[in-house]
């Protein structure tokens, strides 16, 4: 699994059809919305289904890969961009 293989095969899910940052943030908050609902059932004392957490870990990854696409970013780019600044965040909290 690669990430332009990963893309790949959301364009054969979805299309070639483009979300706006407005559709994709609307998107992007049901899927963190739904990790939400899971985290506040465990609290409240349910049992966590791992596959349903997994499930929704991996739509935040496959959706975002296709987002940075949408929006015309290199998910490569994006993904090296997050890696310097969470190693600089580490960096300056260590």
């Amino acid at each position: 699994m690669d990430i332009n293989g990963l893309l790949s095969e959301a364009r054969a899910i979805w299309g070639d059809d483009k979300m706006t940052l407005e559709q994709i943030l609307i998107a992007e908050g049901v899927t963190i919305g739904d990790l939400h609902r899971l985290a506040r059932d465990r609290s409240e004392g349910q049992t966590l289904s791992a596959n349903e957490l997994k499930k929704e870990l991996g739509n935040v990854i496959f959706s975002t890969i296709r987002w940075c696409d949408d929006l015309g970013y290199s998910p490569e780019e994006c993904i090296e961009l997050a890696k310097q600044a969470q190693q600089k965040y580490r960096q300056t909290r260590a």
